[in-house]
């Protein structure tokens, strides 16, 4: 056996990674962190998990060293368990032999700043961040990225600079002191370049001239001053904020990041502001690097031990055995068949989404029902979905209200990754039950409400997280699926895998038996079109229960283009049972 174990800690931001190498006693651990013995140690490029492709961080990982027991990897960005378990994969790609460990940077500095005692610790480099501490409890600040947070990080300050360097040259036609060493810094000859450099530049590029800002405001530049002692005050809120949530009176506050370790300036700032409000707190610089803190997670944290897969055995087992995952006999050889055999293919395909229908008419017509009630009662209705499911579900939503004249509140579509997913994948987005869960409180769900889950398998976690926390709230919640399986429970079994939680959180399951796709696995072909012939009855039948409709006439749309004012004259024209030219729709 060996007697002393090798343990790797990295530390990722916007501006470097820094990497540790450490060993200590295999019976260790123990000890503190600071008596370990360091190997080697180095800095490479930067590491945000949320801004760097996971071909980059391969890159940037491969210059590491390879022989180590334990790997403890914290990047900013990795804020989810999904980014942990995606940061764990490309790990195991480097270090398959190795125990790993995965985060967010703030864990890393917190490990580093306080070891297991109470504190807080404010971030300040490229970003910004307040993380807090006491007990178990946790409370964060900040650190919202750079578009819409990140106050009092490197970005902002410089970002605010160059801000004020515009304004000044608008205001007054002319050019501040500060404006030639922005300059200088840059390489660039005038404030055209200037612009043109800023809309290319990244976050890490403009969060470079920090230090051109800090050297401007501690030699006087009374404006540019303001930018500083503006970003102290928005991190002592924070920490004061937070301070106050943990009900820490005199709290450690530990000051980490490239700002308060480059500039004094910024760490007399935060110090003075803080003592404003927060008096007895004990405010110091950071003594250990966050790499050394990622080392010791890596060393302390039960789940370093090993790197699991998205889905469990099981899981998976079941994921195969739903119908939508078969390959289809009748579309094994594809790739030989001529153009018009393969259109037949697909026509002839289309009768298993008509048989599929027919066979759902009783559960369709109970789910118009149980939408009619909720809407008549005050209730929303909403589809959450992922991927194809997600689109088709926001599809139907957005048509309502140009179809129906209804408010766009009346019928919402979730889509796990939000508005982005929409045209593009977002890659691990449905893994989340918590996400979905999370979806059905920000939208404020409530007993009135119905929400119908889309998931062709039967089994997708953000749906299945919406489901559950919608019942958990009272709202009527229906399964849409395309996996026969899940309507019987013979997939799994209550307490039993993600299908059961499904069927569980369901009031109704509507099962779409289409079959195996064409494609194997594409489930926006036959599965994509039921699902959409599905929704249609569903909110179209709910509108014409609504009085939305009379006969086959849409009777409350919006004349909004030619082609709907037409549409309104003929409709008045009919109903009047008079000329068209008689009617005048403003």
């Amino acid at each position: 056996m060996k007697s002393r174990e090798r343990i790797l800690g990295i530390e990722g931001g916007g501006t470097k990674t820094a990497w540790m190498l450490v060993e200590r006693p295999v019976a260790g651990g123990a000890e503190p962190a600071s008596q370990w013995v360091v190997i080697d140690q180095g800095k490479l490029p930067p590491s945000n998990l949320r801004l760097t492709t996971p071909e980059r961080l391969r890159e940037i990982f491969a210059g590491l060293p390879r022989e180590v027991d334990r790997a403890g990897v914290f990047l900013a960005g990795c804020g989810t368990a999904e980014d942990r378990r995606s940061l764990a994969l490309i790990c195991r790609e480097i270090w398959p032999h190795a125990k790993i460990a995965t985060g967010s940077d703030r864990d890393s500095g917190l490990a580093a700043a306080l070891d297991h005692g109470d504190g807080i610790v404010v971030n300040a480099g490229s970003g910004s961040s307040v993380t807090g501490r006491r007990g178990d409890r946790i409370e964060r600040a900040g650190g919202w990225g750079h578009i819409l947070g990140d106050t009092g990080g490197g970005y902002f300050l410089s970002i605010e600079a160059l801000r004020l360097i515009l304004r000044e040259h608008d205001l007054h036609c002319g050019e501040m002191h500060f404006t030639a060493k922005i300059l200088q810094a840059l390489s660039l000859n005038n404030l055209d370049e200037l612009v043109r450099w800023a809309q290319t530049a990244d976050k890490n590029e403009i969060a470079m001239l920090a230090p051109v800002v800090f050297e401007a405001a501690a030699g006087g530049e009374a404006r540019v001053n303001e930018i500083v002692e503006e970003g102290a005050r928005v991190l002592c809120e924070y920490t004061e904020a937070v301070a106050s949530r943990l009900h820490l009176l005199a709290p450690k506050v530990v000051l980490m990041g490239g700002l308060f370790y480059r500039d004094s300036i910024y760490t007399h700032a935060f110090r003075r502001r803080l003592k404003k409000n927060l008096p007895d707190a004990r405010v110091t610089i950071a003594e250990r690097p966050p790499e050394l803190g990622a080392a010791w997670l890596a060393a302390e944290t039960p789940d370093a031990v090993t790197v699991r897969a998205n889905l469990s055995e099981k899981e998976i087992q079941n994921l195969a055995a739903a119908l939508t995952e078969q390959r289809n006999p009748r579309s094994e050889n594809l790739e030989k068949m001529s153009v018009r055999e393969l259109v037949e293919l697909f026509v002839e395909e289309e009768k298993f989404v008509q048989h599929a229908l027919r066979t759902a008419t009783a559960d369709l017509t109970e789910a118009v029902e149980i939408v009619t009630g909720s809407l008549r009662n005050g209730g929303r209705l909403f589809y959450v979905g992922a991927g194809s499911s997600g689109r088709v579900g926001v599809l139907d939503a957005s048509e309502i209200p140009p179809t129906f004249g209804a408010s766009p509140d009346l019928v919402q579509g979730v889509i796990a990754g939000g508005v982005s997913a929409l045209y593009r994948s977002v890659e691990g987005a449905e893994d989340e039950e918590s996400a979905g869960a999370l979806a059905m409180r920000e939208r404020e769900i409530k007993n009135s409400d119905v929400v119908v889950g889309i998931t062709a398998s039967g089994r997708t976690p953000f749906v299945l997280g919406a489901l559950a926390e919608a019942k958990s709230l009272g709202a009527k919640t229906i399964l849409l699926t395309c996996n026969p399986l899940c309507s019987h429970g013979a997939v799994a079994g209550p307490g039993d895998g993600p299908e059961g939680r499904g069927h569980r959180s369901a009031d109704l399951v509507i099962a779409l038996a289409v079959g195996p796709e064409v494609l194997t696995g594409s489930t926006r072909l036959k599965a994509g079109t039921a699902t959409k012939v599905a929704l249609n009855i569903v909110s179209t039948g709910a509108m014409v229960a609504l009085g939305k409709v009379r006969g086959n006439v849409m009777i409350d749309l919006h004349t909004t283009n030619a082609k709907l004012r037409d549409r309104a004259v003929r409709v008045l024209a009919d109903f009047a049972q008079c000329d068209y030219d008689g009617i005048c729709v403003p």
